[in-house]
């Protein structure tokens, strides 16, 4: 979808025809659950802030001024969204184990797994993404994978530029030192992002 046909749906949004927003939705679900899931570490958490940011920005839809692109807007707010629902469980936890503690003993734990789902070489960029720490990973997956340039990283995640340059050069070589230990390929690299400056 370039660039006038996306304006062209948020158009005909704007002029009562709802129906459009799907064409948005399906074409940036899959983003916004992962930049979701990145910084929330849960499938059903990230689902529902992925479902609430797509909510927010059809609300919003008449606050977008097109200055930037749609996906941009609308990954600025699932990241704001995700920071929120994450502030509001580090809280809920925290409340929650102090009642355990206060009720019963000290040694109540409730560990998180993390489910993958990949296979072949596909899995093994997923692991080495996923020891990356979080920050750097979202910041990966933004830029290699969802293509987004560093000045639109910024207006998403408000950090500045410099700072995201040196996590994403930083990223990319332990991904590559980790990808040539997963993959029998010594040459793959960082092939499979198809891009290769920071």
């Amino acid at each position: 979808m370039d660039n006038q046909e996306e304006l062209d749906h948020i158009r005909k949004v704007l002029n009562g025809e709802h129906s459009a927003y799907a064409f948005l939705v399906d074409r940036y679900k899959g983003m916004a659950y992962s930049i979701a899931l990145k910084i929330l570490e849960n499938q059903e958490d990230a689902q529902d802030v992925a479902q609430e940011g797509f909510i927010k920005a059809y609300q919003q839809l008449r606050q977008f001024e097109g200055k930037s692109k749609f996906s941009t807007w609308l990954y600025t707010i699932v990241y704001r969204t995700a920071l929120a629902k994450a502030k509001e469980a580090r809280v809920r936890t925290f409340s929650i184990t102090q009642q355990f503690k206060e009720t019963f003993a000290d040694d109540y734990a409730a560990p998180q797994l993390a489910l993958m789902q990949a296979d072949d070489e596909q899995r093994s960029v997923n692991l080495a993404v996923n020891k990356l720490p979080k920050t750097d990973a979202l910041l990966v997956i933004l830029y290699y994978i969802d293509d987004n340039s560093i000045t639109e990283i910024h207006k998403i995640t408000g950090m500045s530029v410099p700072n995201i340059k040196i996590r994403l050069f930083r990223a990319r070589k332990k991904l590559e030192r980790e990808l040539r230990f997963l993959l029998d390929d010594n040459n793959t690299g960082l092939k499979t992002y198809g891009k290769q400056g920071s």
